[in-house]
């Protein structure tokens, strides 16, 4: 039986492609901050043998500890779900907040993605979960959208470095979805048009169908995200920008 771990999957898109990989008969290992979700997550998934882990990734020691774990038992795949974001203008929020922002988003995904590689196998995956905005910009979340394109780019090197190995990573892109998100950021998905938004579970399917798939460095969630970032080229740069701001939560 194949063995995934997810960060961040006590709740939203992490804990629905659990279920749907569950019901693939693949086990389980959940991570997250909150051992009661962790608990109720568990009990909901399909088969038996899953695991959960409370880890809190804005610590360098608990990320450690997951990087022990790789070294001792193997995961055929690894989904770096666990993200946090803040919106509002730049200088309106915390510094702290953004930092520990592109800590979690970037810092501690590049310590897991390093502990994982480094044990991967033939025929192992790496999906690191970035979003649509590390393809266009964010006013109103600027260093939510920075920590964004820095996984897109960073996942699309490892995937031409590995895979003459056949190892497989995938930065896969989900537009604004029905989660607990963005009340966490500040906001609610009401702040934005119900034309952009998709279910945790729309969002799920396409996950767990691309990585199946295995075919692209890059996937894009949701035909109206790629229909977006389709038409953001025949946009100058100042316009596509303007269009970003004028949906932005951070900036209402």
């Amino acid at each position: 039986m194949k063995k995934i771990l997810i960060t961040g999957a006590s709740s939203g898109i992490g804990l629905e492609t659990a279920k749907l990989l569950a019901a693939k008969n693949y086990q389980l290992t959940l991570v997250a901050r909150n051992e009661e979700k962790l608990k109720e997550a568990i009990t909901g998934l399909h088969g038996k043998g899953h695991h959960y882990l409370v880890a809190d990734l804005n610590k360098k020691e608990d990320i450690e500890r997951i990087g022990v774990l790789f070294e001792r038992e193997h995961f055929d795949v690894l989904i770096n779900n666990a993200g946090t974001g803040l919106y509002g203008k730049f200088t309106d929020l915390p510094l702290d907040g953004q930092i520990g922002t592109m800590f979690l988003n970037m810092g501690a995904l590049v310590m897991l993605s390093y502990a994982y590689l480094k044990n991967a196998r033939k025929g192992d995956a790496l999906v690191n979960i970035g979003s649509i905005l590390a393809h266009s910009s964010f006013p109103g979340g600027a260093v939510y959208a920075g920590t964004k394109s820095f996984v897109a780019n960073f996942s699309e090197s490892l995937w031409y470095e590995y895979k003459e190995r056949d190892i497989y990573v995938m930065g896969f892109n989900p537009g604004a979805a029905k989660s607990d998100f963005h009340q966490h950021a500040g906001s609610s998905t009401g702040s934005f048009p119900e034309f952009v938004l998709s279910t945790t579970e729309q969002v799920a399917s396409e996950l767990v169908n691309a990585l199946e798939a295995r075919e692209k460095p890059r996937v894009v969630q949701g035909w109206k995200n790629r229909f977006m970032l389709f038409g953001f080229k025949f946009l100058n740069r100042a316009k596509a920008i303007g269009v970003m701001g004028k949906i932005s939560p951070g900036m209402q």
